[in-house]
Formats: structure tokens, C-alpha cells, sequence
């Protein structure tokens, strides 16, 4: 067997390393060296490193005193190899057991081939460990080279040596072209196995601890023209190499550079740059770009900076019209930006909307009621899926029609408790009041690890939103500490409790429950048990369509309990047209639609729940809780994690199975008195704050009335 050197560069990716390192310890070719370069690594990350390399005799480690980048990283860990193959792994990806064995049982005489990549979102996408019957084939190096990637590829060491193939170390984005670019000059043809032995992974918090290719554009653009023209006069006498870069100038200009320059501030900033790279372009590559591109390299080439802004604008225009045709939200879109955004702010308009239009419910709901109640001079328009009934004079909008487009682009003011869309650019002079809808168990964007929703980007969204908040509403200081860490929310926080919580103090919350039983038809000799559960991340059809299996056996329940209580059913948002109540429909009310939980807290006796944060907002009442949570572990290690203590901090107890909720509830005074204590502290640490005035208090704060 002949060694191959795995060389892996590590720059703070602890939480992504025992996937990658091991995926290396478990490859079924065993004559492995497993080289890992510290690239100046967090004290931290460097513990995780050298706890490695005490786990397998083949790991040898080697430092660099401060970071100089994947390239120079790289270069060292080719420097320490001692085996006759190289193979380079980033350190947040990871391979399949049979991989390497693959690559070079099949490599032959060749000084290298490469394998096929699979770019994956999260980890566990597929199954590592399937093969398909391999084939190679013969590629050019020119199209085998077209990802601008050194990965995936088992090469030669004494052929690296021979020809000091090396990356460069001037820039940290696509120092790997300066390694190929050797590589073509070198080489004609390389064969390539048509089997996954790469899986490339997908960072999934690009904002924290970005990739190379996830840093900024800019940074793109300036190291992809400094390597560019450096390996243009470098290989001025290799035909093939200068090829090879010229496409990828093309593509690069295609793909990154036309959108890059919507902003017109960065032509000027990056002309002369861009221009001294098209002055090497061969003419029969700017003739294989599209009239726009063609015409725009051009200009570029003879340093036409004004001729090269005209023929921008109107590509942009075109680009932007051929989108707004191409379907009706896109042409809705458009108007918004184009059109809508154009026109005077409404300086007296208010847009609300609460949980995506579906309800007329929470903390808006009471600014909204407030504001009218107090006769305030302001339009206000709410946002919904559906026709409501409410007071007040406010416009009712459909949410995602022609109108909703207008009035987000010209009120004043938006007052929302969830995310507004991405697509809807803020302008200067709006003001966004996140009311957000409830104070954290589960861990919440940048405090979590793995991502589980169907939305892999999850991370990067919901950055890009919350940079449009304003204010942001907190009911303890509990939650204003991870919402300034988890949200990286550094505008002002309004720490006065949560509006909706103002029903659950109110001197008139006993008469507004006895309303609010007789219009739920629910008899007085009949107590009541809330059931409000969380949804699974992980649990859905496709991205915006979740799914909920109900655990609770309603009709024991009802057969142990339907006496004496009936068991009010309300999901979160996400599943709420899941529930199948049949059979106890006299016993169990499917309310996941009723628009304000708060009023069904007031009618409650006892709250169910799992990880959804209405229990922090029901202990005002200083009613018992019961947890019923049958998926803890997997829930706590597996999809999200929480911020509190599961089974030392909950004012109630956990509960696994029907029968034990049973129990729990025919002996609820017990629970009651077993659980004073920790529920004295709950209400100390979370409810403090609210006095039933939080409303007031945001009004006057946002809109200065």
C-alpha cells in the first residue's frame, strides 16, 4: 500500500471537526497520514485539534503562530507530508468511508484524479457509505477545474514536489487557482470516477463563522482580479492555462460581478482594477458572452468607465423587467421597489400583522386596540389571509395582494410579531417594531448549532430581517440576554413586558373570562385544560408546510376525565389545520385557529404543553403547568437544546405518556404543592417585569404620544 497524506486546514471550525477528522480515521484505506495545519486557531479549537490527535497514532499535527489563510495552511501541511499522495479535506466537510480507496485504486499511472462532490445542507443528508458501480473517465483539466477547487482530487506528491505546485498566499479567497493553473500547464487530461467521495458542506451560519465563498462580495471581487491578473502574466506562455482563466474571468463576471455592480458606487470603486484584467481577455472569449456581456467587457477593455455604467443600468433594467414578467409575486415585487418605494412615506400609517396575517392576536393586537381606544390620529391598516372582524377603523389588506405591497412600501410604521418577508426591502425613514411572540425555552438562530428546518439558510435570513428592526420588545431580562446574543440585536430593546400579557392582569380579566366561556360555549361545571404544543423543525412536507402527530390519547381522556374537564386544543401556527378531532368532539375543542391565546389562558385551570414558550407567558396567572414532553432527549440533543434546565427550572412536571398526565392532573393539588417552590422562582425570574401597563409603555416609547 502507498501512504496518503490527508492534509486538513483548521481555523476555529471546532464544531464541525469530529465529522471531517473522522470521516478520515474511518476510511477503509487504512495506509493514511492525517496532517492537520492550525491556522492560528482559538485556544479552544486548538484543545479540539490536539484531542485528535491523541485518538489515532496517524494524526500529526503542525501550527502556524497566527492566521495566514487556507493557502499558506495548505502549503505547510504539503512541506510536513511524508506520504507519496496528497488529498486535500477542509476541516467543516467530510467524506464517505470508501472514498479514498476508491480514488486510488482507480488512479492508475495518472499524477491525479478526482472524484464527484456532493454539496449537502446539513449533516446526515445521505448515507455515506452507499456505492454505485465506478467508472472513469477521461477529462480535460480545463473542465474538470471549472469549481476553481483543489478538493476531491488524489494527487501525486512527487509530482507536486518536482514542479513546486503550491497556493497562493496573497489572498484568502481562490488561493487554489495558482495550484491549478499549475496543474493545466502540466497536464492535458486527468481521469475522473463518477462516484461521490466528497461531501461538501453547506455552512449553515454564514454571518458568525463564514466560509471562504461565504465572506463578502467585494472581497470576492478584489481577490478573485488581484490572483487573476498575477497568474495571467505568471502563465503569459501557456495557452491552455490562459484559456482556462479566461473563463473563469467570464463566468466570474457573469455570475458575481453584474450583480455586484448594482451598486452603482462600486464601479467607480473597482474600474481600474476590473479594467487592467479585461485588458488580457482573449477576443474570442468576450465574443462568447451575451450581447450584454459582450458589450460590457468591451467597454471595460478600452477603460470606457461611462459607456460601461449606461450598458449596466440597462442590463440591470432588463434583468429586473424579464424577472417582473416571469411571475405575478415577482411583478408585485417589482412594483414595490420600482414604484411603490418612490412614493412619499405615510407618515401617519401603521401596518400590523401578526403571525404571517393568520391571526388578529397578540402584543399588535393590544397596540393596535390601545392606539384606538385613544382615539390617536393614525390610519391603520392590518394585514390578513382572511376577512376579520375587528374594532376599529382600521383598512383590512390581504396579505401578498397589490394592496399589501402599497402599504408596506409607504406607511411609517410596520408592527409585526414575526418575520416580514425578505423580498420586502426596508426603506430610509420606516420604522419596524418587532413585538416578537414569547420568551425563549428552545434555543433560538445563533445560539444553535445544526439547522433542522426545511430552510437551510435559516441563519442568514433571518440575520438579513432583523437588521430591519427598529425595536425590539422583551418581557425579562432573561430574554433581553439572548435576544441581543442569539438575534445579534444591538438596536434598542423595550423592556417593559410583553403587551399581549397586559388581559392576564387586568382588573376585568374574570368577567372577560365568563364572556369568553359562554361564547366557546363551555359549561360552567366544566374545568378546563389548555393544550399548546410546540412544532418539530424537523417534522414538515417542504419548506413553509409543517406536520404534527398528535401523542395525547384523547378519547382515554376523555374517558378518565370527560366528567369533569373539557381540553381546549390550540397548536402553533406552523400545523394548525392538522388536528383530527373525531369521535370527542364534545370533549376536545380544536381552537388552534382562535385568535388570541392570551383570552384562552383566562379561561384555563390547567396549561399542557411541551417546549412552546406559552407556559412563560401563562405563569402570570400562577396556574399549574404540566410538561408533556415525550421527545425530550431528542428535542434537547438532537433539534434545538434550551436555555433552561428541562428537569430542575420548570414550574411543573415532565411528563412522558397519557397516563402519566393523567395522574398528574386527578392529582393536581399535589402537583401543586410539590412544585410551590420552583414556581415562586419562575415567576420571580420571568413575570416580574409585567404590571399590566406594557402596552402603554411601547406606545408612548414608538410612536412618542
Amino acid at each position: 500500500m502507498s501512504k496518503i497524506s490527508v492534509i486538513i486546514p483548521i481555523y476555529n471550525t471546532e464544531e464541525f471537526l469530529d465529522a471531517s477528522i473522522t470521516s478520515a480515521i474511518n476510511q477503509t484505506y487504512r495506509d493514511l497520514e492525517i496532517v492537520l495545519v492550525d491556522d492560528g486557531s482559538s485556544e479552544t479549537c486548538q484543545k479540539s485539534i490536539d484531542a485528535f490527535a491523541e485518538r489515532d497514532s496517524r494524526i500529526v499535527v503542525h501550527r502556524l503562530p497566527k492566521r495566514k489563510g487556507t493557502g499558506a495552511a495548505r502549503n505547510l501541511g504539503i512541506e510536513k507530508a511524508t506520504g507519496k499522495y496528497l488529498y486535500f479535506l477542509d476541516s467543516d466537510d467530510y467524506l464517505p468511508d470508501h472514498s479514498l480507496k476508491s480514488l486510488i485504486e482507480n488512479m492508475g499511472d495518472s499524477s491525479l484524479i478526482s472524484g464527484q462532490t456532493m454539496n449537502l445542507n446539513k449533516m446526515n443528508e445521505t448515507e455515506n457509505n452507499v456505492l454505485i458501480e465506478s467508472e472513469v473517465i477521461s477529462q480535460t483539466l480545463e473542465n474538470a477545474f471549472k469549481n476553481m477547487s483543489v478538493l476531491n482530487r488524489l494527487i501525486s506528491a512527487d509530482f507536486v514536489h518536482k514542479h513546486g505546485l503550491r497556493f497562493s498566499e496573497a489572498t484568502d479567497c481562490y488561493s487554489d487557482l495558482q495550484f491549478l493553473a499549475g496543474l493545466i500547464a502540466l497536464l492535458d487530461r486527468s481521469p475522473v470516477l463518477n462516484q461521490c467521495t466528497y461531501y461538501k458542506r453547506t455552512r449553515n451560519d454564514p454571518i458568525s463563522n463564514p466560509a471562504l465563498m461565504q465572506l463578502d462580495t467585494e472581497k470576492k471581487v478584489t481577490d478573485f482580479l488581484y490572483i487573476f491578473c498575477l497568474l495571467k502574466t505568471e502563465f503569459k506562455a501557456k495557452n491552455d492555462v490562459q484559456k482556462y482563466l479566461d473563463q473563469q474571468f467570464l463566468q466570474f463576471y457573469r455570475r458575481t460581478v453584474v450583480m455586484f455592480f448594482q451598486d452603482r458606487n462600486q464601479i467607480d470603486h473597482h474600474f481600474d482594477s476590473l479594467s487592467n484584467a479585461a485588458q488580457s481577455l482573449n477576443d474570442e472569449v468576450i465574443s462568447n458572452g451575451n450581447i450584454f456581456v459582450k458589450s460590457e467587457l468591451l467597454a471595460l477593455k478600452n477603460k470606457k468607465a461611462m459607456k460601461l455604467k449606461r450598458l449596466l443600468k440597462t442590463h440591470h433594467g432588463l434583468r429586473e423587467l424579464k424577472t417582473a414578467f416571469s411571475g405575478r409575486t415577482k411583478l408585485l415585487v417589482f412594483l414595490y421597489r420600482r414604484v411603490f418605494s418612490n412614493m412619499p412615506l405615510k407618515e401617519k400609517t401603521i401596518v400590523f400583522e401578526s403571525f404571517l396575517g393568520k391571526n388578529y392576536s397578540d402584543s399588535p393586537k393590544n397596540i393596535y386596540e390601545y392606539m384606538v381606544s385613544k382615539n390617536l390620529d393614525y390610519q391603520y391598516i392590518w394585514i390578513f389571509n382572511e376577512k376579520r372582524k375587528i374594532p376599529g377603523n382600521a383598512k383590512q389588506i390581504k396579505r401578498f395582494s397589490l394592496r399589501y405591497y402599497y402599504y408596506m412600501a409607504t406607511a411609517k410604521f410596520w408592527v409585526s410579531n414575526s418575520r416580514i418577508p425578505l423580498h420586502l426591502n426596508k426603506r430610509e425613514g420606516n420604522i419596524y417594531l418587532q413585538t416578537w411572540h414569547g420568551t425563549p425555552l428552545k434555543k433560538l438562530v445563533f445560539d444553535m448549532n445544526e439547522i433542522h428546518s426545511a430552510n437551510p439558510k435559516y441563519k442568514l435570513h433571518f440575520y438579513q430581517q432583523s437588521r430591519r428592526w427598529d425595536y425590539l420588545i422583551s418581557a425579562n431580562q432573561y430574554s433581553s440576554e439572548i435576544f441581543r446574543r442569539a438575534f445579534k440585536f444591538e438596536k434598542e430593546m423595550l423592556e417593559f413586558g410583553y403587551p399581549r400579557n397586559d388581559l392576564l392582569h387586568s382588573p376585568q380579566k374574570e368577567n372577560k373570562a365568563n364572556e369568553i366561556r359562554k361564547k366557546l360555549g363551555i359549561s360552567d361545571n366544566k374545568k378546563v385544560i389548555l393544550y399548546a404544543p410546540t412544532w418539530r423543525d424537523d417534522e414538515f412536507y417542504k419548506p413553509g408546510q409543517y406536520k404534527f402527530q398528535l401523542k395525547l390519547d384523547l378519547q382515554k381522556m376523555k374517558a378518565q376525565l370527560g366528567d369533569d374537564y373539557v381540553i381546549l386544543l390550540r397548536m402553533h401556527y406552523f400545523i394548525a389545520d392538522h388536528i383530527d378531532t373525531a369521535g370527542v368532539e364534545d370533549f376536545a375543542f380544536n381552537l388552534s385557529k382562535y385568535d388570541d391565546i392570551a383570552e384562552l389562558y383566562l379561561i384555563s385551570d390547567i396549561l399542557i404543553t411541551d417546549y412552546s414558550s406559552v407556559f412563560f407567558d401563562y405563569a402570570n396567572l400562577r396556574r399549574p403547568i404540566l410538561f408533556f414532553t415525550y421527545d425530550l432527549e431528542k428535542y434537547r440533543d438532537t433539534l434545538r437544546g434550551f436555555y433552561i434546565d428541562m428537569e430542575k427550572e420548570l414550574p411543573g412536571p415532565l411528563l412522558k405518556s397519557t397516563d402519566e398526565v393523567l395522574d398528574a392532573i386527578e392529582n393536581i393539588e399535589s402537583v401543586n404543592k410539590n412544585y410551590k417552590h420552583s414556581y415562586d422562582e419562575f415567576y420571580d425570574k420571568i413575570c416580574s417585569w409585567e404590571t399590566g401597563n406594557a402596552t402603554e409603555m411601547v406606545v408612548k416609547r414608538v410612536f412618542n404620544v
